[in-house]
C-alpha cells in the first residue's frame, strides 16, 4: 500500500514545506529543550528513590509510584493528546503540556507526603503525553522534506541522551541538595519553553470543519485500556520479581482480562471510525505496522540490556560505581555519534534497511556481552557497549522516520503518539520479562543478567527482522 503526504499547511492554508531559516533554529531550539525535559524527568527520580523512601516515611514497594504514576500516565493519554493536537493543533497542545509539566514540577518541590508526590508526577506524566504525543508531527511541520531526516536525529539524540542522563544529573544535583531540588530546574526551563514556544512554534491548519469530533467515551475506553494492562504487568512482575510478595496474586491476572475484554470493545468500535483515536487505519499500513514491532521489540531488548548490566558489572564482573558508570557511558556516546550519520543516510538508502543493521548490529553487540568470559577486560566490555549504542543509533532515527512520514499529514498527530505508545509499551515488556528472569534465576550470581543479555539479543534479533521485511513494501 502506497502513502502519498502532502507539505503541511499555515493557518492560512498556504502549503509550505517547514519553516525559513532563522525561525527553523528558533523552533528547534524550543522543541529540543521541551522534549529533553519530559525524557530527563521519567529517570530523574529513579537515583533519588531511597531518599523519598526515607524522608516520606514511605516502603520501598509505595515508593515506585513516584516512577510508575509518570509513566503510567503518559502512556494513559498519549494517543488522547495525539488526536486532540490533529484537532486544535499540534504547537497548541505542546504548549499546554509544558504548562502541566511546569506546573507540576512545583507541586513536586513543595510535596510533603508520598501522596502529594505521586499525585504531582501524575500530574507531570499528563504534561510529558502533551509535548511527546505531537512532538513528532512538529518535527514534520519545523523541517522541509530534504532536511526531515536530520531533523529526526537531532530529535533522537536529544531524547536519548535525555533519558541516559536522568541518573547522572540526580546524582549531581543530590551531592549537594535534597531530592526536591531535583524538580527546580523545571520550572524557570518550563517558563523558557512557553515564552519562547509561543512566538516560534508552528500553527498547522486545522481540522475541517467536518472532521469526526473526539469521543469522550473513547478517551475513558483508552485510558483503562492502557491503564488496567499497564497496572496488570506491573502486578505480575511485582510477584514474579519478588519472591514472597504481599497483595493477591491473581490481581495482575484479573486486571489484564478486564484491560483487554475493554480494549476489544474500545478497537472494535474504533474500526468504525474515519480517523480512530487508536490509529487501526494506520496500523492498516503494511510498513507503518512493521515499524511499531520493530519499535517494541528493540525498546524491549534495550530495556533488558540497561536494567541487567549494572547487575553483571558490579556484582559478577567485580567493577566499582565508577568504572561501571564509565562502561554504560559508552552506549549513549556511541548513539549520539551515530544518530546524525544515520539521519544523513536518510533517503540515500530504504529505512528498512538502515534499521535492519542496526538492530542486527545491537543484536550482535548484545549477544558478545552475554558471551564475555568471568572477569572480562575493561576495553573488552566497553566495544561491546558501543556497537550496541552505535546500532541503536543506526536504527532509531530511520525507523523514527517512517512512522512519521508514511501518515497522511492530518494523521501526523496519531502517528507521533504511536511513536511514543510503542517506546513506553516496549519499555514495560522488557521491565516485567526482567522481573520474572530474576524470579527463576536470581540477579547476583550472574545467571539472570546473562539470560537477559541472550533474551534482549534475542529481541533486537527480531526487531531487525521486522525492519527489514519493510523493504518488501517500497512506500518508504
Amino acid at each position: 500500500m502506497t502513502t502519498t503526504s502532502e507539505p503541511p499547511a499555515s493557518s492560512s492554508g498556504e502549503v509550505r514545506d517547514g519553516l525559513p531559516t532563522p525561525a527553523r533554529y528558533s523552533a528547534v531550539a524550543v522543541l529540543a529543550l521541551g522534549i529533553a525535559l519530559s525524557a530527563l524527568d521519567a529517570t530523574i527520580v529513579n537515583l533519588a528513590l531511597p531518599a523519598i523512601t526515607r524522608d516520606l516515611h514511605a516502603s520501598a514497594a509505595d515508593a515506585v509510584w513516584v516512577v510508575n504514576a509518570y509513566q503510567l500516565a503518559a502512556l494513559a493519554v498519549l494517543l488522547p493528546c495525539a488526536a486532540i493536537g490533529d484537532r486544535i493543533g499540534y504547537r497548541t497542545v505542546y504548549l499546554l503540556g509544558t504548562v502541566l509539566l511546569t506546573a507540576a514540577s512545583l507541586m513536586c518541590f513543595f510535596a510533603t507526603s508520598l501522596f502529594a508526590l505521586v499525585l504531582a508526577r501524575g500530574v507531570q506524566g499528563l504534561g510529558a503525553a502533551g509535548i511527546m504525543a505531537v512532538n513528532g508531527a512538529l518535527v514534520r511541520l519545523i523541517y522541509p522534506r530534504h532536511l526531515m531526516g536530520r531533523g529526526i536525529a537531532v530529535n533522537t539524540v536529544v531524547v536519548a541522551t535525555s533519558a541516559v542522563a536522568g541518573p547522572s544529573v540526580a546524582a549531581a544535583v543530590m551531592s549537594f541538595a535534597s531530592w526536591p531540588w531535583l524538580f527546580a530546574p523545571n520550572i524557570p526551563l518550563g517558563g523558557l519553553v512557553l515564552l519562547l514556544g509561543w512566538r516560534a512554534l508552528p500553527r498547522n491548519k486545522p481540522a475541517p470543519a467536518g472532521a469526526s469530533r473526539l469521543s469522550v467515551l473513547d478517551v475513558v475506553l483508552n485510558v483503562a485500556m492502557f491503564g488496567l494492562i499497564f497496572l496488570g504487568v506491573q502486578e505480575l512482575g511485582v510477584h514474579a520479581g519478588t519472591p514472597g510478595a504481599t497483595g493477591t496474586p491473581l490481581a495482575g491476572p484479573v486486571l489484564l482480562v478486564v484491560g483487554c475484554a475493554l480494549g476489544f470493545v474500545y478497537l472494535r468500535r474504533q474500526r468504525r471510525q474515519v480517523a480512530p483515536l487508536f490509529p487501526l487505519d494506520l496500523l492498516r499500513i503494511p510498513v507503518f505496522a512493521l515499524s511499531m514491532c520493530t519499535s517494541v521489540a528493540s525498546f524491549a531488548a534495550q530495556t533488558l540490556a540497561f536494567v541487567a548490566l549494572p547487575f553483571l558489572m558490579l556484582e559478577t564482573w567485580g567493577h566499582n560505581t565508577l568504572e561501571a558508570g564509565l562502561l554504560i557511558t559508552a552506549w549513549p556516546l556511541a548513539l549520539i555519534v551515530v544518530a546524525p550519520l544515520a539521519g544523513r543516510l536518510i533517503g540515500r538508502y530504504a529505512d528498512g534497511l538502515l534499521g535492519g543493521l542496526g538492530l542486527g548490529a545491537l543484536a550482535l553487540g548484545l549477544a558478545l556481552l552475554a558471551v564475555l568470559p568471568a572477569s572480562p577486560a575493561f576495553a573488552g566490555i566497553a566495544w561491546r557497549m558501543a556497537l550496541c549504542g552505535a546500532g541503536f543509533g543506526l536504527f532509531q532515527s530511520p525507523n523514527n522516520h517512517t512512522i512519521l512520514t508514511i501518515a497522511p499529514v492530518d494523521r501526523m498527530g496519531a502517528a507521533g503518539g504511536m511513536l511514543g505508545t510503542a517506546r513506553l509499551t516496549g519499555q514495560t515488556l522488557g521491565a516485567v520479562i526482567l522481573a520474572f528472569i530474576f524470579s527463576v534465576a536470581g540477579a547476583h550470581d550472574g545467571r539472570g543478567p546473562l539470560l537477559a543479555l541472550a533474551l534482549a539479543a534475542g529481541f533486537a534479533g527480531s526487531a531487525s527482522v521486522f525492519s527489514l521485511l519493510r523493504l518488501r513494501h517500497p512506500a518508504v
